[in-house]
């Protein structure tokens, strides 16, 4: 209850700074987002916008009472235009020393892992020796594409780098590549936990590094410590009431592949 008391007065002081800066309370939010990377956020066959994301960011604004708005992106990685105040927000980010150059983030929405999948008896192990001369397959513009380039490639893994999972799943299954260094559930949901996964599955530990954080939450532009205070507070609210684990149960952030 005191964490509640405190926010609110929080918020309310904040939203008093804005309004002395700019004449008038915050209405809403803004939020950039690349709707090409389910279970997080993509769009559905109905063309609304689904995921952990799009869930996390409509109830953080809920709590703050404020509208929500989406604003899609091709890329998710645009600081340029979040300095221009094209939006406010950018939702779902891993937080890296590279990126806090550029922006500052909230706290972690959710944690997050990464992970090597290959065909179970491939051998393979997330080592730069293991996969030396073998085609690893990242998504472009990923924390998982600067890594793989950064400290595989040069050593001889072969990194191909894929515009959509798709894709990459599908090259994977067909042989063209031999291993995905992907984010724990989004390769669960694009392939482990289908019939076209059976043959595959996670291969070594999980793969930490300073380039591929261990977590996701929300970059705000740098002077922009109203807006990351409000969000923090909201966050720790719903966690608080327990709106937070109602809203990541259903996409098992820790959990095994089905069947696994």
């Amino acid at each position: 209850m005191a964490l509640i008391n405190i926010c609110v007065v929080l918020a309310l002081v904040l939203s008093l700074d804005v309004a002395t800066a700019l004449d008038q309370p915050r209405r809403e939010i803004r939020f950039a987002v690349a709707a090409q990377f389910p279970p997080f956020q993509s769009r559905n066959p109905q063309g609304w916008l689904v995921g952990l994301n799009i869930d996390l960011g409509s109830a953080l604004c809920m709590q703050l009472k404020v509208r929500c708005i989406w604003v899609d992106q091709v890329v998710v990685e645009n600081f340029p235009a979040l300095e221009a105040r094209q939006f406010d927000a950018i939702m779902g980010m891993a937080p890296t020393s590279e990126r806090r150059r550029w922006v500052s983030f909230t706290d972690n929405l959710y944690p997050f892992t990464t992970r090597l999948v290959a065909r179970r008896n491939s051998g393979l192990r997330p080592t730069a020796s293991s996969l030396k001369g073998k085609r690893v397959g990242v998504l472009l513009g990923s924390n998982r594409e600067a890594f793989a380039r950064s400290k595989w490639a040069p050593k001889g893994v072969i990194v191909k780098s894929f515009w959509l999972n798709e894709e990459l799943v599908r090259s994977l299954v067909a042989g063209d590549i031999d291993a995905t260094l992907q984010g724990t559930v989004e390769i669960r949901n694009a392939l482990l936990d289908t019939d076209d996964g059976l043959a595959f599955d996670f291969l070594g530990p999980a793969v930490s590094a300073e380039l591929l954080g261990d977590g996701v939450a929300i970059a705000v532009r740098k002077l922009d410590t109203a807006l990351r205070n409000e969000l923090n507070c909201a966050l720790a609210q719903l966690m608080q009431s327990g709106e937070y684990q109602r809203i990541i149960q259903p996409y098992r952030l820790e959990a095994p592949p089905s069947g696994r």
